[in-house]
């Protein structure tokens, strides 16, 4: 039991540090708030449950990460088995941004293939380098530059398509 505590600070520690990036990165590939919350939540259940070791905080980061994304396939895979219907609208991005141009963004990039709207969220929204997206998703570098090339020209079309 003394244990606990130090469990809740770890997941409090954790849940500061990366929810906002996980939350965008889930929404990105999921398309609506509803299901990128459970996604993270779910993350986060898992880091408590598991209480993972971590070398650093960029290997925690990863961890993160690569848990978001294989917790977005699952609940995409479960989504096609269930045929719900998707929603039309993605709702609030964020508590306080409300603005038309993010919404589409977000929007486009749900429209997306999973392969091109992780690493489109994570190099262009969240700011990390190539090297830093092939490492945490397992990919090569190049493989992580023909997904950004071809990610930016799908959501080029898809933007332009949405405005005519």
């Amino acid at each position: 039991m003394s244990n606990q505590p130090k469990q809740k600070e770890a997941l409090a520690s954790a849940y500061d540090k990366h929810s906002d990036m996980l939350f965008r990165l889930a929404l990105a590939q999921l398309g609506n708030s509803e299901d990128a919350m459970d996604a993270v939540h779910d993350v986060f259940l898992r880091f408590f449950d598991t209480q993972p070791d971590f070398k650093d905080s960029e290997h925690e980061r990863a961890w993160f990460i690569r848990a978001t994304v294989n917790r977005c396939h699952d609940i995409q895979r479960h989504k096609k088995i269930r045929a719900h219907p998707s929603l039309d609208e993605i709702g609030d991005v964020a508590a306080n941004d409300d603005g038309e141009a993010t919404k589409q963004l977000y929007r486009a990039l749900s429209a997306l293939p999973e392969k091109y709207s992780s690493v489109i969220t994570l190099h262009y929204l969240e700011g990390f380098s190539v090297e830093e997206i092939a490492s945490m998703l397992r990919i090569t570098q190049s493989g992580i530059k023909m997904r950004l090339s071809r990610g930016r020209e799908a959501l080029k079309k898809l933007i332009e398509t949405e405005e005519e």
